[in-house]
């Protein structure tokens, strides 16, 4: 599974770990994790963190390495569309993302 790396505009950065995707639900942007062999956002993906869309600067999509330590291995697209691998980044996170229960 990826993880998402969003920074926001205090420039602090928060890891959403096991999410697939994210979306813009109103005024917040939301990230899930897709259930069973489902690959769309609908009534069955859990939720895992919601934040303030005004808040967001950046949002990287990253693939885990090593979740144990924490670190992840940045995966970024060029302007060809390949996939170039950059060294490992660990990120931390901020206490007060608001989470929500599946």
């Amino acid at each position: 599974m990826a993880h998402f790396t969003v920074t926001l505009a205090d420039q602090t950065t928060d890891l959403v770990q096991d999410a697939d995707a994210y979306q813009q639900e109103g005024p917040l942007t939301t990230f899930f994790a897709f259930t069973g062999d489902r690959r769309v956002i609908d009534s069955w993906s859990m939720r895992l963190a919601s934040y303030r869309t005004s808040d967001i600067s950046a949002i990287r999509r990253t693939m885990a390495a090593d979740p144990a330590a924490g670190a992840v291995e940045r995966q970024e697209i060029d302007s060809t569309g390949l996939r170039s691998d950059r060294e490992p980044v660990r990120c931390r996170s901020r206490s007060d993302s608001v989470l929500l229960a599946g």
